[in-house]
């Protein structure tokens, strides 16, 4: 684990550097000077689109339930909460487990850890399918010999090969699984502890066979959520009176969101995506202060929902108490 640490520091430490040079080699004047001409209208653009997105994931969440919460508030409130944590972490595990304790004690622990598994599946899918649509849709707008195209064709393969491996894993009981090799190694978790994570096998077995419409409905519902968020970076384009037309904007948002895919291990894919959204927009014909200035809006956007994740929870540090020991 401190090895791991290391790593993602040195992965942060990285992504800060690239940002440092990125900002320099464009010129900080000129990215001031560009994201100033977003004037009042930097308030709609932090708000409009992201809402709206939030809603949508959050709908998505709650169709991987087999009987879904009666409080979408209390949804909205685990969505927003685990999101700033995952955010300002590696985006992998811990804002999950936050979400799954904050609906306690009306959804047990292991309906909890199916439905945000289940959730992260159907998201993993609808970025396979964003992807592949922002590829049809790229080939008509830029060349199909350039090396964009090329990358992110790799990129959908690779994405495909995860998301497969990923559900094949769950339906064989890697979760359970999982626990029984801790227990070989001498780290085994307490017998309460292994029922939940093998209950917890069997409900998303369920999940998967019993509840599939339900989980259609998710992959559509994220798939919504990504297209609104392609759609802030129209906004923004436009607002800097910059043509830009929506197919373009939604491929640019398809293609970044495949780099976010792949740099999950840095917190907020720092550096990656400003990387790949000047590259992205360059091949859209768009300039390096046109990148660097939707990236510092999307930061600042990112910086106010994580601080409304965290006033939206006051349960954030009972996440380090071990949620599945309260079952």
């Amino acid at each position: 684990m401190k090895r791991l640490g290391l790593f993602r520091s040195f992965l942060l430490l990285l992504g800060a550097l690239v940002v440092t040079y990125l900002i320099t080699h464009v010129g900080p004047a000129v990215i001031w000077h560009t994201f100033r001409g977003l004037s009042w209208r930097l308030f709609l653009v932090l708000l409009f689109p992201a809402s709206l997105a939030m809603l949508a994931d959050t709908m998505a969440w709650r169709f991987t339930f087999a009987t879904p919460p009666r409080s979408v508030v209390q949804l909205i409130r685990a969505v927003m909460a685990g999101g700033a944590v995952n955010l300002v972490t590696t985006g992998f595990v811990e804002g999950d487990l936050l979400k799954v304790h904050m609906l306690r004690p009306g959804v047990a622990i292991r309906e909890g850890l199916a439905s945000v598994i289940a959730d992260k599946t159907t998201t993993a899918v609808s970025q396979v399918l964003l992807l592949l649509v922002g590829l049809l849709v790229g080939i008509f707008l830029v060349p199909v010999s350039s090396k964009l195209l090329l990358t992110m064709a790799v990129a959908f393969v690779v994405q495909l090969v995860c998301v497969a491996a990923f559900v094949m894993v769950q339906l064989r009981g890697v979760i359970g699984g999982g626990g029984r090799l801790l227990a070989r190694i001498r780290r085994a978790p307490s017998r309460k502890h292994l029922a939940v994570l093998d209950g917890t096998d069997q409900r998303l077995r369920s999940l998967y066979v019993e509840h599939s419409r339900g989980l259609l409905v998710s992959v559509g519902c994220h798939f919504l959520g990504f297209t609104l968020e392609t759609f802030e970076i129209y906004l923004v384009v436009r607002f800097l009176d910059v043509p830009i037309s929506v197919p373009s904007a939604f491929a640019i948002g398809a293609f970044s969101n495949a780099v976010e895919f792949f740099s999950f291990m840095v917190p907020a894919s720092l550096g990656a995506l400003e990387g790949g959204y000047v590259a992205i927009f360059a091949t859209f014909g768009l300039g390096g202060a046109i990148a660097l200035t939707y990236t510092l809006v999307r930061r600042l956007r990112e910086m106010l929902w994580v601080a409304a994740g965290f006033v939206a929870s006051s349960t954030v540090s009972s996440l380090l108490a071990g949620p599945l020991d309260q079952e």
